[in-house]
């Protein structure tokens, strides 16, 4: 707290805020005492210490520090009847004082949220009222729902009981839908005294809303010959607890279906068609639908078909193979029928005449091994 400064034989002093509870100190300053004590009284001009010696048996006051130069006492636990103005005297010739107010803040109560009487309906809407007491001064109000700040009314400012605190109030309106269901509306007040630690109300909305409907399919792709089921889920406030199934053009709603639950067995073509399920709960009701199409059962199953393409594969390997086996040994062969006739042309390249050549190309020999005949 700021000081004045000193002039002579004047005592200085300095105003003081305390919250409500808390302790204050009171300090009187002189710079020439002249050879005079100081002396500090209460707002009803009751001695509290003359000096180092106490007037008043109040535990609560209590001597800081006493020295020619100053007198300062202290306050415990103040309350709001502590509140005033206090005087330092020093006896001098004349006489001087110094006046210190101290200001005692009232610290406002936890505020209280009244008027819902929930859950309330889509588009209804909640009119909740905020009040706080105790607050000196008066305390101010804030709304939120969740991080949005809300624009409250003012109502009243009153004053307590005592006289001397205040009770302050705040109203705001909100018109529900089905996001604010499971909202905290909070109250906050705001006052000086609270430095460290705010106090605040919440109200938790509940809101009742119309659900809403999906269908989900096991398997997501049937065919022809599966077992299909489809389950309705309905999500709302309150939970749906009656649904009902429907086929497209039909007149009545299917027997078969079992809650939210709706299955075939054995699937086949004719349960092809649109199918339409409603989710009901007290606010309203809403439908979702499912075109199931069913297909002709697939000639393998993937197992089978993977199974097939790497048989086929096999079989594909084993064909080139000979083929490039037949290949080769086709080579083959041309070469070793190309040397044959070879050879067997080389006898008609030596003989001396055509007749000798046609013998030796028939593989007859011109020299001694051929067959002689003899005339007798």
């Amino acid at each position: 707290m700021e000081r004045l400064p000193f002039h002579g034989s004047q005592p200085v002093t300095a105003d003081e805020v305390v919250v409500a509870g808390s302790k204050v100190i009171l300090s009187c300053k002189v710079e020439d005492p002249e050879d005079s004590s100081l002396q500090w009284s209460n707002p009803a001009q009751q001695t509290l210490y003359f000096g180092e010696k106490r007037a008043l048996r109040d535990l609560r006051i209590q001597l800081e520090n006493s020295t020619a130069n100053e007198l300062s006492i202290s306050i415990d636990n103040t309350t709001l009847a502590d509140e005033g103005e206090y005087t330092c005297t020093i006896f001098t010739r004349p006489v001087r004082t110094a006046k210190a107010m101290v200001t005692v803040l009232g610290i406002p109560q936890k505020p209280q949220i009244s008027g819902y009487s929930g859950p309330l309906r889509e588009g209804d809407v909640a009119l909740l009222t905020c009040a706080s007491s105790g607050s000196k001064p008066a305390a101010q109000l804030r709304w939120n729902k969740g991080d949005r700040v809300l624009t409250g009314q003012s109502l009243e400012v009153s004053k307590d009981a005592n006289g001397k605190t205040f009770t302050v109030s705040s109203q705001v309106e909100i018109m529900v839908g089905k996001e604010d269901d499971g909202a905290d509306v909070t109250c906050t007040v705001d006052h000086s005294s609270l430095q460290i630690f705010e106090k605040s109300a919440s109200q938790r909305l509940s809101v009742f809303y119309k659900p809403t409907a999906k269908i989900e399919s096991k398997p997501e792709h049937p065919q022809e010959g599966d077992s299909l089921v489809l389950q309705c889920k309905g999500e709302g406030n309150p939970i749906p607890q009656e649904y009902r199934w429907e086929k497209d053009g039909a007149d009545t709603a299917l027997l078969d279906a079992q809650d939210d639950i709706l299955s075939f067995p054995n699937l086949n073509k004719s349960d092809s068609g649109t199918y339409i399920c409603y989710a009901s709960n007290l606010v309203g009701r809403s439908s979702a639908k499912y075109t199931l199409s069913v297909s002709d059962a697939s000639p393998m199953t993937p197992q089978r078909s993977s199974y097939h393409a790497i048989v086929g594969g096999v079989v594909a390997f084993i064909i080139f193979f000979l083929l490039i086996l037949l290949i080769v040994l086709g080579h083959y062969l041309i070469r070793h029928k190309g040397t044959y006739l070879t050879h067997e042309a080389k006898g008609s390249d030596d003989a001396p005449d055509a007749d000798t050549a046609i013998i030796n190309a028939e593989g007859g020999q011109p020299g001694g091994d051929d067959k002689k005949e003899y005339f007798i």
